[in-house]
């Protein structure tokens, strides 16, 4: 029996009209562990005129670039909103803050990443913002959780299914699901 969401709709409905966020820790900061850090985080991200539909597993894997760094634990969600592109950036930018992120070295262990990897089919290269995230098709851990939801996810410039990537994905080939389900 496939998972459903709380729509009802089967885990890969989503198809290309989802505004999908990427969650990701490895640092657990005022929490006793990442997964309670981004179980929190979820929380607050679902509080600001944010409905998540589904999340993924968390998925582990080694740090990069720099793998003597502790683990991340990564996920996806999949959400919807009103709000647009750039204003729902600003609110996961503030969560971030929030959680204690600091931004000093683009590579520093974190307390928490939240991107915005897809907003629909929209593509936006803008300061600030680009849509679909420029790395994300390159990143298992964030391809893996993403087909889990949904594996017909279509990248908007690529035109590759997120299941098609996860195995093509050059960045974090170690990440593995650590949970049997999402929750």
């Amino acid at each position: 029996m496939s998972r459903v969401d709380k729509k009802g709709r089967p885990e890969d409905s989503f198809g290309d009209q989802a505004v999908v966020i990427a969650l990701g820790s490895n640092l657990a900061g005022a929490f006793g562990t990442t997964r309670e850090l981004l179980e929190a985080a979820l929380g607050r991200i679902a509080g600001r005129e944010i409905n998540i539909l589904a999340r993924s597993r968390w998925w582990r894997s080694a740090a990069w670039p720099d793998a003597t760094q502790p683990d991340y634990l990564n996920g996806i969600a999949i959400v919807e909103t009103h709000l647009p592109p750039r204003a729902l950036m600003a609110v996961l930018l503030e969560v971030e803050r929030e959680f204690g992120r600091e931004r000093a070295d683009p590579n520093a262990a974190r307390t928490l990443d939240l991107d915005l990897i897809a907003y629909d089919r929209q593509v936006v290269s803008e300061p600030g913002l680009t849509l679909p995230h420029p790395r994300a098709a390159d990143r298992r851990f964030v391809m893996g959780p993403l087909a889990e939801l949904s594996p017909y996810w279509t990248h908007p410039v690529s035109g590759q299914s997120a299941a098609i990537l996860t195995q093509s994905t050059a960045i974090g080939a170690d990440a593995t699901p650590v949970d049997a389900s999402p929750g």
